[in-house]
C-alpha cells in the first residue's frame, strides 16, 4: 500500500522514466539532458539551480481525485483504513541554450509519455511502499493558456515552454487501520415499528 511518499515517489518516477529515455536517445546533440523535480525557489536562479539542457518537473497542484473518492471512502468504512486517491497536475518544462533544442527536449518528453502512459511495477519508485497492484497513469493536463501564464506570473522566473500533465490515480493509504470502537450502547426488547 502506497504511503504519505507516494507523490515524491511519483515524482521521482516520472524523472526516472525520462532520464532513461534521455540516456537512450539524447534530444540534444553532443549533451547529456536530465530531468529533475523541481520546486519553486529554484525558479529564482534556474541558471544556478537547473543545469541545462534540461526538462524540469513542476508540481503546482495536487487534488483529490473527484471519481474514486467515494470509492475508496467505501472501501474504507470497510478495511478500516484511510484511502485517498489524488491527481498530481505539473508542468514539464525544457530549459536549454536555444529555442530548437527546447523542442527538441519537448518532443523526447511527450514521445516518452505517450509511449509508456502508465507506471507500474519496476516503474514505480521505490521509496513508497506501493502494492503490487497500483499503476500510475500519466496523461497531458487540461490546462489554459491562461492558467499557464498565470502559474508563471507567481513564479520568479518568466515563461517558458512547458506542458501540462496530470498523473492519476495516486493513492495515499493509512499505514494501519483504525481501531474499531466496542459497541457502547443495547438496546434489548425493541422493534421496528412501521409508525414514526
Amino acid at each position: 500500500m502506497a504511503d504519505f511518499a507516494a507523490i515524491a515517489a511519483t515524482g521521482n518516477s516520472v524523472a526516472r522514466l525520462l532520464n532513461l529515455a534521455f540516456s537512450e536517445e539524447e534530444p540534444v546533440d553532443g549533451k547529456k539532458t536530465h530531468a529533475v523535480v523541481v520546486r519553486t525557489d529554484d525558479f529564482k536562479d534556474p541558471v544556478g539551480s537547473i543545469v541545462f539542457p534540461a526538462a524540469t518537473l513542476f508540481f503546482y497542484r495536487i487534488d483529490f481525485n473527484k471519481t474514486m473518492r467515494a470509492t475508496w471512502s467505501a472501501i474504507g468504512s470497510q478495511d478500516g483504513m484511510a484511502h485517498l486517491p489524488v491527481d498530481l497536475h505539473f508542468l514539464i518544462t525544457a530549459w536549454a541554450e536555444n529555442a530548437q533544442d527546447e523542442l527538441r527536449i519537448v518532443g523526447k518528453v511527450m514521445q516518452t509519455l505517450e509511449t509508456t502512459p502508465v507506471l507500474s511495477g519496476a516503474y514505480l519508485d521505490t521509496s513508497s511502499n506501493w502494492a503490487i497492484n497500483e499503476s500510475i497513469q500519466l496523461m497531458i493536463g487540461e490546462i489554459s493558456t491562461e492558467e499557464v501564464m498565470r502559474t508563471f506570473d507567481s513564479l520568479p522566473t518568466d515563461y517558458r515552454l512547458s506542458v501540462p500533465y496530470l498523473a492519476r490515480v495516486v493513492r495515499i493509504d493509512s499505514r494501519q487501520a483504525r481501531p474499531t470502537l466496542p459497541v457502547s450502547t443495547l438496546i434489548v426488547g425493541a422493534t421496528p415499528s412501521p409508525e414514526p
